[in-house]
């Protein structure tokens, strides 16, 4: 499902307004998990997809990263990042996810967040990514967590004061479109358990070496109180994998 929410008007000025559009990395709440599974990035090619306002595309640089390329389907998204970027080897295209196409052994680290729960096919996507990977090159990304995602509403149960009763999960198992609610305006995402995520990794011929369910630590609730009650279920499930063998698949 191409869509394209951020290009309009409405819905990119309150995006702008978020914690971490504003902050940037430092902002967003799973940033320090995330930066943990990354590979050493110096010397590497990188790929960002859903790259955003191009924060991880500079952070790669930061990090001695030799080339990174950003992909985002949103203009607005890529105008705001090539205003935020002063680097010749940060390269933004602006097309789908599903579109974007590469040559084989391409890239040595794949990163993306928060943005393959979007997607329809995550299967065809991981063979894309093992093709365009040179062998023992890294993908690593965060989406949307599966009990997250469950239920179209993606809210609490309230009991008559208003208080969070409980995080409601239910169809599970019943993967496909979830119509929902982002900034108040409609989106569709693509909801898949978590044995899907990682069996779609395996079949491709990755080797899974992190998962990660974003528990807040103490430091994480020091900073942010709100995210106490993602100690009641989780948000994110971040995953980091390398490419194995094409010939050893699950």
């Amino acid at each position: 499902m191409k869509q394209n929410k951020y290009d309009d008007s409405a819905f990119f000025d309150q995006y702008s307004q978020l914690p971490r559009s504003i902050g940037g990395l430092p902002a967003a709440g799973e940033w320090e998990t995330f930066r943990s599974m990354l590979p050493e990035l110096k010397g590497k090619r990188v790929l960002d997809l859903g790259c955003g306002y191009g924060w991880h595309c500079r952070y790669a640089r930061e990090k001695g990263a030799l080339s990174v390329v950003g992909v985002d389907l949103s203009n607005r998204m890529l105008e705001q990042a090539r205003r935020m970027t002063d680097d010749p080897a940060i390269e933004y295209r602006n097309l789908a996810i599903e579109d974007f196409t590469c040559a084989e052994d391409e890239f040595d680290a794949v990163i993306s967040s928060l943005a393959f729960h979007y997607l329809k096919d995550f299967g065809e996507l991981c063979r894309k990514l093992h093709r365009a990977l040179v062998a023992g090159g890294s993908l690593v990304f965060s989406v949307e967590h599966p009990i997250y995602t469950a239920l179209a509403g993606q809210d609490w149960h309230y009991g008559g004061e208003g208080e969070k009763l409980h995080w409601p999960v239910d169809d599970y198992h019943v993967e496909g479109e979830r119509h929902t609610s982002f900034l108040g305006h409609k989106v569709t995402k693509y909801h898949r358990n978590t044995a899907s995520y990682v069996s779609s990794l395996l079949q491709a011929g990755f080797i899974l070496q992190g998962l990660s369910e974003l528990e807040p630590d103490a430091e994480m609730l020091r900073r942010n109180p709100a995210w106490q009650e993602e100690t009641r279920r989780p948000m994110f499930m971040l995953m980091a994998a390398v490419k194995g063998s094409a010939d050893a698949r699950f």
